[in-house]
């Protein structure tokens, strides 16, 4: 029997006419995951510290820092309280990390975390342009870098605009030109934003920089720095996270959450003043709602407590660094800052422990929803997005190999792109 329907034409073409704009638009604005690398870390480093083979010295003291404090993985195990057997599975992967490629995303520091005054700024900025440039030349760039200007409030924002040119001049000549940072994923970092305006005329500027120096438009990916009430809500009531990712469109690569500022700001005690207070939580919380959908992602931010001193306060530091990194990573932060090389020694294990021990159990759900068999578990496609991202995320990093996820799934990379959503 043929099926037949009694709503009239025009009524379907008229729902046809009605929403095809709001498909467009929500498409524009909601393109989807991005494809390619996300850095699982952005390491910042004052503009006059930053120094030629700086990403090799960083490994080198982090690796320094493990023979002094915890040589082997069951020392390690025991200092942040995580699984032995899980500790030792990542820990030849960690050690060839931290030779290979210890610092994946380096920000160069002109703002908060630089001391110089105006009278050495300049000089400060276009030596660690130099040395960064040197780097790339040489191979042993991090794949992400960049810089963080200053913010555009009116006292320091011509000071910072003059920074983020030479920086990026300097850049771009010491590299051998344009061509030299092919390879090369570059950001710009925008701090204390207040406004939507601000990040309009951060995009004007980026262009202008890409047409004076030769670069692809869109080649500068911009970051905005969430350290502000008025970053969060307007006075009006409004959200104000969700326009500034929309001003600042397909180059917008992440929102960074400024620990210490933000806090600071709302009042919160020194003493109190951390990534986990549930101040930060609703921040954060709110940038995860305003990236989804989008190319963006949500980034966590900083500890000031170093792993530096006595063993005691190394371990305490590592404790503390390992327990926020696992945090972050249950609540879909993939990112966040590290401030010392002994940093680097919690990000990777427990970031490598936390995919080692997410794969087993996503690899079979993947392959039982891409076989559609019954494995007990019904998933929808949004899981199974899921499932497939962390996977990419794992392979990103260095937590998982190509062949076993091959092996786990029968799946190759271009499938995972597909399921998580990652199209061109």
């Amino acid at each position: 029997m043929e099926a037949t329907t009694r709503l009239p034409a025009q009524i379907l073409a008229a729902v046809e006419a009605a929403l095809l704009p709001v498909d467009q638009r929500r498409l524009k604005e909601y393109p989807g995951e991005a494809t390619g690398r996300a850095p699982i870390h952005t390491v910042y480093v004052p503009a006059d510290q930053a120094v030629s083979g700086l990403a090799a010295a960083w490994g080198a003291t982090a690796m320094a820092a493990l023979a002094a404090h915890a040589a082997d993985p069951a020392t390690m195990a025991e200092v942040i309280g995580m699984d032995s057997n899980l500790v030792a599975e990542v820990w030849p992967l960690v050690l060839a990390k931290l030779e290979r490629e210890p610092i994946e995303d380096l920000r160069v520091d002109a703002e908060d975390g630089y001391r110089g005054g105006p009278e050495s700024e300049d000089d400060d900025v276009l030596a660690a342009a130099a040395s960064v440039a040197s780097d790339v030349r040489a191979g042993g760039a991090p794949p992400f870098l960049g810089l963080r200007a200053k913010c555009l409030e009116g006292p320091v924002r011509a000071r910072g605009l003059r920074s983020l040119e030479l920086f990026l001049g300097a850049l771009v000549d010491g590299a051998g030109g344009p061509a030299g940072l092919d390879e090369t994923a570059l950001r710009i970092t925008l701090p204390k934003i207040t406004d939507v305006a601000q990040v309009e005329v951060m995009m004007t500027v980026l262009e202008a920089l890409e047409s004076a120096y030769d670069l692809p438009a869109g080649r500068l990916g911009l970051e905005l720095q969430v350290e502000t009430p008025q970053a969060v809500l307007g006075s009006d009531g409004r959200a104000t996270l969700a326009p500034m990712v929309h001003a600042a469109g397909a180059r917008c690569r992440g929102l960074h959450y400024g620990t210490y500022d933000y806090s600071a700001s709302l009042g919160i005690a020194a003493a109190h003043q951390s990534s986990d207070h549930p101040a930060a939580d609703h921040a954060k919380a709110t940038m995860q709602l305003a990236v989804a959908g989008t190319r963006a992602n949500a980034v966590d931010g900083s500890t000031n407590i170093l792993p530096v001193g006595s063993g005691d306060q190394v371990h305490a530091a590592w404790r503390l660094h390992a327990r926020l990194v696992r945090r972050a990573l249950e609540r879909g932060f993939y990112q966040g800052w590290d401030l010392h090389p002994a940093q680097l020694v919690t990000r990777y294990v427990a970031t490598y422990a936390f995919f080692r021990r997410a794969m087993p159990a996503a690899a079979t759900r993947l392959r039982a929803y891409v076989g559609q068999a019954d494995s007990g578990v019904l998933d929808e496609p949004a899981t199974a997005k899921a499932l497939a991202s962390v996977l990419i995320r794992g392979l990103d990093c260095g937590a998982l190999g190509d062949a076993e996820i091959s092996a786990a799934t029968d799946l190759d990379r271009a499938a995972l792109d597909a399921l998580a959503g990652r199209h061109p």
